[in-house]
Order: structure tokens, then C-alpha cells, then sequence
């Protein structure tokens, strides 16, 4: 049962969207909700229910419990929705039946859902995805050999978009069979753009197992399978994939490779030259920057400086993705703890909160960070209290 009316949960987010200086077209669209679902909530006239209300905390950069005290949590929405993905994809090379969505709708809602993952909105993705999943794999199974392909790259965008919540919560075994899902529609796909894409979501396998010596054999081998850059889709793909190896060497503890991997993806990064989207990957010279801080955290504390150096009078952009640009924050504190400034690492940690909560909230060198901070440094001690118990560091 809710405390909160209506109209004091309006009132919260129309002050909390104004200290933001959003209108609430802007909020709308940074929610990816309706402007009449921003205006109505506003007015008191609609309560939100919990994916609207985690989409327009997230825009917003609070915790959805800032905005209504009632709400329960995304983890024990995502934690629910993982039985019912492994049910969806016990048997997914089997015809169940037609699906219940026509296959512009399927795409369309996929293609949202794709956008949740981008700005690490798990609680949304946890509350649709096992029956978009259902249906992508429904459908391939019936769709026109002219349709087959395409149904094909809806599952593998279905089964990425489902394997986001998996990994973030930890649960790596249900992880790696959506990725092995992805794989078997890439190749139903005969798409060698989708093979590579999956082959960069599988390094998530080798991080989770910190098998970070196969990971980067496994990537280089995607590097040598992928399609020549011969526009701008294959250079931002190719681009993707060396950024990924750079860290995947890093954390293997290879300079070398780490440095040429990186050489490789600002290259390509400099001749995409616009930030995109590219089968499902962000990538462009702000992702470039951003994977330059996260390969020197990578090789350890004593790339601190480099890390520090590599963010140096930087801040990624609104043209980069949520979760990427949570990322970078949460790479930049570990580096700044290691250097001995702890203000600013906390500062970090708050910034990479504000932008994605729930994605700082799942991150485990977020915890660590913040569980350091706290043992060792006393300086705004009841904050950083309260911000470590937030994010699971005590």
C-alpha cells in the first residue's frame, strides 16, 4: 500500500524536475515517456506505477524512493522476472505456437527495450522483456523464409536486451545462455555484423569468470572474423570490439595488447566521428575517451595517474549513453581513491548515481569504491555512510 498521493508525488517530481531546469517535454523524453504521462503525474491526476516512476527518477538522477516512498525496489522486480526468462528460453529452438504480437510491434517494442538497456533502466527492461523474448522466439519459428533473417536479429536483440539484467544482478549463468541464444539467432541471421556484436557481448562471460586470457583470444578472433571497415556501421562495430579487447588485456594484465587495442579503436572512433548506436553498442570518440579511463583502471593502481590524465578536464556528454557515461564515472573514482583523493572520488561516485542509479547501484567496483571510502576516510562521514549502505558496501 502507497503513503503517498498523488499529488504529493507530483509535487515532488515537477521541484525535483525544475532543480534540473527541465521542462516536461524534456523530462518526457529523457523518461522515453508520454508528455501527457509527465503533465498528468505533475498535476496529481495519475499515480505513477513503478516503471514509469524508475524511468522518470532515472531521468531525473534520484532514487525512485525520493520521488515515492512506497516503492519496493527494482532487484525484487528483476529477481522475480529471472525464473520466467529461464522458462522462456529452456526450449527456444522449439515452435510453441504463433506469437501474440504482429511483427512491427514486436520490433517496436524491442526497440524500446533496447533503449531501456542503453540508460540502465533494469526495472522496465525485468517488467517486459520475458514476453517480448517469448514472442521474438515465437516468431522466428514462424515466420516466411522472406521474414526469416529479420525475426532472426529480434531474438538476438531480445535475448541482449534480457542478458542486461542477468549480468547486472549477477546471476552469470543465466547470463551465458542468453548469450549463447544471441549467438544461435546470429547465425539463423547470417548476419556477420550480428556474429560480431554477439561476440562482443560474450566477453561478459570471460569478465564474470575473470578468464580475461580467453576472453582476449576469443575477441581477437572476433576482430579477425568481422566484416572489412568498409563503412561507417563495420567501423564502429570493428571499433567496438578493439575497445573491448583493450580492456579484456588489460585486466589480463598485457600492456602491450591493451595499447594497441586502444591505438585500434581511437582510429576508428576518429572516422565513425559521430556517437551511435551500431548493433546495439555505443561507440564513437566520447566511448573511445571513456574506454581510455577504464583500460588504464584496468591495468591497475599504478595507472592511476594515466587513468586521472586520460579524464583530465573531460566530462562525457549527453550524447553518450547512460550507462556508459555511469561507467566512466565509477572508473574515475576507483582511479581517484588510488591516487589518495577521496573527496573527489565520492564526488565521482555521486555524479555516476545521478546520471544511472540503478546502474551504479548493481556496478561491484561502485560497492568497493564506496566500502573503502568508508573504512579509511572520514571526511563527510554521514554521507558517505548513507551512500555506502545505498549501493550494497556495508
Amino acid at each position: 500500500m502507497f503513503d503517498d498521493s498523488p499529488g504529493a508525488i507530483g509535487e515532488r517530481v515537477a521541484a525535483r524536475r525544475r532543480a534540473r531546469r527541465l521542462t516536461q517535454t524534456a523530462l518526457a523524453a529523457a523518461a522515453h515517456v508520454s508528455y501527457a504521462t509527465v503533465r498528468s503525474i505533475e498535476r496529481g491526476a495519475r499515480r505513477p506505477g513503478d516503471d514509469v516512476l524508475e524511468a522518470i527518477a532515472a531521468a531525473l538522477g534520484v532514487e525512485p524512493a525520493h520521488l515515492r516512498t512506497g516503492y519496493v525496489g527494482t532487484e525484487r522486480r528483476v529477481h522475480r522476472a529471472l525464473p520466467a526468462l529461464s522458462e522462456v528460453i529452456a526450449g527456444y529452438d522449439l515452435p510453441l505456437g504463433p506469437p501474440t504480437r504482429t511483427p512491427g510491434q514486436l520490433a517496436e517494442e524491442i526497440t524500446t527495450a533496447v533503449d531501456w538497456r542503453l540508460s540502465a533502466q533494469y526495472g522496465r527492461i525485468a517488467t517486459a522483456i520475458p514476453a517480448l523474448l517469448a514472442d521474438a522466439l515465437r516468431h522466428v519459428h514462424t515466420a516466411p523464409a522472406a521474414e526469416h533473417r529479420e525475426a532472426a536479429r529480434l531474438v538476438a536483440s531480445a535475448a541482449r536486451t534480457a542478458d542486461a539484467v542477468a549480468y547486472k544482478h549477477g546471476a552469470h549463468d543465466l547470463s551465458a545462455r542468453l548469450i549463447d541464444l544471441m549467438r544461435w539467432a546470429a547465425d539463423r541471421a547470417a548476419d556477420p555484423l550480428l556474429r560480431a556484436s554477439a561476440s562482443y557481448v560474450r566477453a561478459e562471460t570471460f569478465f564474470a569468470a575473470r578468464a580475461h586470457v580467453a576472453g582476449l583470444v576469443s575477441l581477437e578472433q572476433a576482430i579477425e572474423a568481422a566484416p572489412p571497415p568498409t563503412g561507417r556501421t563495420e567501423r564502429a562495430v570493428l571499433g567496438a570490439l578493439h575497445m573491448r579487447a583493450a580492456v579484456m588485456a588489460s585486466r589480463a594484465g598485457s600492456v602491450d595488447a591493451a595499447e594497441t587495442h586502444m591505438a585500434y579503436a581511437r582510429r576508428f572512433g576518429d572516422q565513425v566521428a559521430i556517437e551511435g548506436t551500431y548493433f546495439g553498442t555505443a561507440f564513437g570518440p566520447g566511448s573511445v575517451r571513456v574506454h581510455e579511463v577504464s583500460v588504464a583502471v584496468g591495468l591497475g593502481p599504478e595507472y592511476a595517474d594515466r587513468a586521472l590524465s586520460a579524464a583530465h578536464a573531460w566530462k562525457p556528454g549527453n550524447d553518450l549513453r547512460a550507462e556508459r557515461r555511469s561507467g566512466f564515472y565509477i572508473d574515475l573514482a576507483r582511479a581517484q581513491e588510488w591516487a589518495g583523493r577521496p573527496a573527489d572520488a565520492f564526488d565521482s561516485l555521486k555524479e555516476a548515481r545521478a546520471v544511472a542509479p540503478q546502474h551504479t547501484r548493481e556496478h561491484p567496483w561502485a560497492r568497493e569504491v564506496a566500502g573503502n571510502l568508508r573504512r579509511f576516510h572520514r571526511s563527510d562521514a554521514e554521507s558517505l555512510s548513507h551512500f555506502a549502505r545505498w549501493v550494497g558496501a556495508v
